[in-house]
């Protein structure tokens, strides 16, 4: 079970936040859509996944050569709950994230 104190300390982050809110919406993404999406460079975007995933908050698997990362199935209610409250705040944010990510030619399959 995620402490609600090492949650929101890892949430901090305005990239992890981003990237933890893309991935909410869209159910899984890669790190080269998240790269795309949050125009940032890979090994900032490897980081913030990495200390995500120590966290407790997202779920990797490994698919060929891509990584993928999806919301943790252990998350518990509130956190679900948090994070929509979020992603409502955050719509602006959002819309262009998603506007980039939608514009990244060649995206891998996730499936």
């Amino acid at each position: 079970m995620i402490d609600p104190i090492q949650f929101f300390k890892c949430l901090s982050d305005e990239t992890r936040l981003n990237a933890t809110l893309l991935i909410y919406q869209e159910g899984e993404l890669c790190v080269c859509e998240l790269v795309e999406a949050l125009n940032d460079s890979q090994p900032k975007i490897s980081r913030h996944l990495a200390q995500l995933r120590n966290c407790g908050i997202l779920d990797d698997s490994r698919r060929g050569q891509w990584v993928f990362y999806s919301m943790s199935k252990q998350l518990p209610g509130w956190s679900l709950e948090v994070l929509r409250a979020a992603q409502q705040a955050n719509s602006d944010t959002l819309k262009v994230l998603q506007k980039n990510l939608k514009a990244m030619k060649n995206r891998p399959q996730c499936c």
